[in-house]
């Protein structure tokens, strides 16, 4: 279910592209959001309304709030930057999730966590290099993509957390609710009307693409996932998305790498691997080395 979810969400970046050339973002995610809604409860109906009580109050205003940050980021970002760049720069989540998880649970990352978000720092630098100089050059849709990130880092906790505790189908529901309002409240007071630009075929492909898909269908299998795996191993998987998100921008979008871009890329996606595999695995890829260099030592 991850590995599907990352290869959906994967897709979504291209696609949101190509939708956001008629649709402004906050509309666009309010229609994703609340169309993902009316499936859920045609769908999912006699396990959503059963579980909304007083006790979902907290946890649908948290992940609601959160992914509306999220998206609305997410989206504004994009429309400044290529698919594939936004994909690895909020791909950074999964070095964040950790220490967000730290300020929520009270429990602290490892060292090697740590590091890890020094190697990912590297990484955006490399990538944020100007073509030809070694001057920073990190647009307001890069930043708005790294803030993303920053919240997704606590979206992604605490959907965690609350989908152990309540029934995962209504934690999604209650987020895409929640989180409908407030795209609706805010595409009506800062962005323009619908208009007959938004019917064409290319734009209602995307659109459901990204509604049934990477809306409904991608969080569904996300929140399930983060009921049986901790948020940190679920990263793994999910952070693939980044990759997946690349070669559809190269080979659709024809996106052209430059060789900082490549290396800023490779550090990111180290530090994702370094942040969410255990401690325990470099410990003993350690204890390896160091068993070989003694052998070769003595013979």
């Amino acid at each position: 279910m991850l590995l599907c979810c990352a290869a959906l969400w994967g897709g979504s970046y291209l696609v949101s592209k190509i939708a956001m050339t008629a649709i402004t973002p906050q509309w666009l995610m309010a229609m994703r959001t609340g169309g993902a809604c009316l499936i859920m409860l045609l769908i999912f109906g006699k396990h959503i309304i059963p579980a909304l009580n007083k006790s979902m109050l907290v946890p649908a205003l948290v992940v609601g709030v959160t992914y509306w940050g999220t998206m609305v980021l997410q989206t504004k970002g994009l429309l400044t930057i290529d698919p594939g760049r936004s994909a690895f720069l909020t791909a950074s989540y999964c070095v964040l999730t950790p220490f967000a998880a730290w300020l929520a649970t009270k429990n602290r990352p490892h060292n090697i966590n740590i590091i890890a978000g020094v190697i990912c720092l590297i990484g955006v630098g490399f990538v944020s290099l100007k073509p030809g100089g070694f001057s920073l050059a990190l647009t307001l849709g890069d930043w708005m993509t790294i803030a993303c990130a920053v919240v997704f880092s606590f979206n992604l906790t605490y959907l965690g957390i609350y989908s152990k505790k309540y029934n995962a189908i209504a934690v999604t529901f209650v987020q895409f609710a929640v989180a409908c309002v407030l795209f609706l409240i805010g595409a009506l007071f800062t962005e323009p009307a619908p208009n007959a630009s938004w019917l064409e075929p290319k734009i209602i492909v995307s659109f459901l693409y990204l509604f049934i898909g990477a809306t409904t269908l991608a969080q569904i299998m996300q929140n399930i996932g983060l009921a049986h795996v901790s948020a940190s191993s679920a990263s793994v998987v999910m952070c693939t998305e980044s990759l997946f998100s690349e070669l559809f921008s190269i080979f659709f979008w024809s996106t052209t790498l430059r060789l900082t871009t490549l290396v800023g890329f490779a550090l990111i996606f180290l530090a994702v691997l370094m942040s969410i595999l255990h401690r325990s695995v470099f410990v003993n890829l350690l204890r390896r080395v160091e068993d070989w260099v003694h052998d070769c030592r003595r013979k």
